[in-house]
């Protein structure tokens, strides 16, 4: 999400037999699978182009860079739609297969601009081809009930089929990454990462 991206004022409620809800809520305050969403300031909230909701569609959707104003669609070959993520590989092997990811595809161009801008991937970034990228679930804050109202405990991912989804405020969908490559930046075209405003990509 982007940096402007600020909450609006909400109050969470529970609807017995049911979970949490907002208590001034709209039709547009959820999506399509009945979950709760963020509500975020600019007159925009989940489903606009500002936003990885947006980007969570079938076909891999437009790039999550481009948001800021190209509208490219992300990049996509024989071998799968373009990923720029954080360097993970040593939390298990064959990473990021299975992985559940937040972060939307990217477009050839903005590759470079991702992993120079973006904090998350200042420390190190793979760029990966993915085959298959189903969306499985969610993210956000999970709440249980209170004495008064309900409490948010803590931030998690929650599946569409696991029961707690009713009682989470989420603020992305989740992917499944499926059929993962990793692509050395090398083969890359010349026109990706030879210039990062400054900050150093560590290459794989």
């Amino acid at each position: 999400m982007w940096s402007a991206e600020q909450d609006l004022p909400f109050t969470v409620v529970e609807r017995r037999g049911f979970g949490i809800a907002y208590a001034d809520e709209i039709l547009a305050d959820r999506d399509d699978h009945g979950v709760l969403r963020r509500r975020t300031s600019s007159g925009r909230r989940m489903g606009d182009r500002s936003s990885a909701w947006f980007t969570a569609c079938d076909s891999g959707g437009p790039c999550g860079g481009c948001c800021a104003g190209m509208w490219r669609s992300a990049d996509q070959t024989d071998d799968g739609v373009l990923w720029l993520l954080p360097d993970h590989r040593v939390d298990w092997a064959g990473w990021p297969s299975g992985m559940a990811a937040v972060e939307p595809p990217v477009c050839l161009p903005c590759v470079d601009l991702s992993a120079s801008l973006c904090p998350a991937l200042r420390k190190g970034s793979v760029v990966i081809r993915v085959r298959d990228f189903p969306v499985a679930g969610v993210r956000g804050a999970l709440y249980q009930r209170g004495a008064v109202s309900p409490v948010a405990t803590r931030e998690a991912i929650v599946t569409f089929d696991d029961p707690a989804i009713r009682w989470v405020r989420a603020t992305h969908l989740v992917r499944e990454l499926r059929g993962c490559t990793i692509i050395p930046w090398k083969e890359l075209p010349s026109t990706v990462n030879r210039r990062n405003n400054g900050n150093k990509v560590r290459k794989i």
